[in-house]
């Protein structure tokens, strides 16, 4: 390294506040800069790997009191986040944030329409490239007590089956088609019981509400791990089941969703392709 290099070296540790490596045969220097704490908490998905109690006890997963908090997070670059379970099933989505000093993370829960569902603020004990732990206080009157969440860097690929696309606005039924591809009007006796806006909730719960904004059903939904088929569970106001619907699924994206009814399985000829639509109405 000649002396104007020397002199440019030694200048520039003085101005950068940036931590870098020098070391290439010619005297190049490779600039590194450091992360902001939400910069980190976006760079990898995370895994819930161990919780502790107030007195540094370990807990297992599994306890009710830590169960709600565990699964694996994606916090996008976007500023949206979701999170499932450790069985790759969708538990919540929405927004997040992190404070500049990293001390807090926000994150708000969303309701397929935009609604919130809950904001919930926890304290960020520990965040770097391999582990994110953050402190819950379920009792805001009891401050004392709180668990210790702690998650780890991984490689989990976020499931892409069509969860998240579902849960991620309303849908409205906008068109149906019979088995040769003809229009069928919206209030024949064939489809019209399927007819309506639909609400499928990050936490596998679900609305249908007719398109004159009447309940006409909820319950549970799910979709297979292949995103192929799409499951209702109808259950009452006292919880009892009152039908099971396995459809296929025919397109599943951020504006369509069709899915084909048979409504005889010991007729499979016979079928009808339900469209809906993205929409931006409210859930009444």
């Amino acid at each position: 390294m000649n002396t104007l290099k020397k002199l440019s070296y030694l200048f520039a540790i003085t101005l950068l506040s940036v931590s870098f490596v020098a070391c290439s045969d010619h005297g190049d220097e490779i600039i590194i800069e450091q992360q902001t704490p939400s910069q980190v908490l976006s760079s990898t998905p995370w895994e819930t790997t161990g919780a502790k109690d107030k007195n540094g006890n370990n807990m297992t997963l599994a306890d009710a009191s830590v169960a709600g908090y565990v699964g694996f997070a994606y916090f996008k670059t976007d500023g949206s986040f979701a999170i499932y379970g450790l069985d790759d099933i969708l538990r919540s989505r929405g927004t997040w944030s992190v404070d500049a000093q990293g001390k807090t993370r926000t994150i708000a829960a969303l309701n397929p329409d935009g609604t919130t569902i809950f904001t919930r603020d926890v304290e960020i004990l520990v965040l770097n490239n391999n582990e994110f732990t953050y402190r819950i206080r379920p009792n805001a009157n009891d401050q004392s007590i709180y668990y210790d969440i702690i998650h780890t860097r991984t490689s989990h690929t976020e499931p892409n089956n069509g969860q998240l696309t579902l849960a991620s606005t309303p849908w409205e039924t906008t068109g149906a088609k019979d088995k040769d591809g003809n229009n069928v009007a919206l209030t024949d006796a064939s489809v019209a019981g399927y007819v309506g806006y639909s609400y499928f909730r990050a936490n596998g719960t679900f609305k249908i509400i007719g398109l004159d904004d009447v309940l006409r059903s909820q319950g549970k939904w799910s979709i297979s791990p292949d995103g192929k088929k799409r499951t209702l569970i109808g259950l009452d106001a006292n919880g009892a089941v009152t039908f099971t619907r396995i459809v296929d699924i025919l397109t599943l994206n951020e504006n369509t969703f069709t899915y084909r009814i048979t409504p005889e399985a010991t007729n499979p000829a016979v079928f009808y392709d339900i469209i809906h639509t993205r929409v931006d109405h409210k859930e009444p």
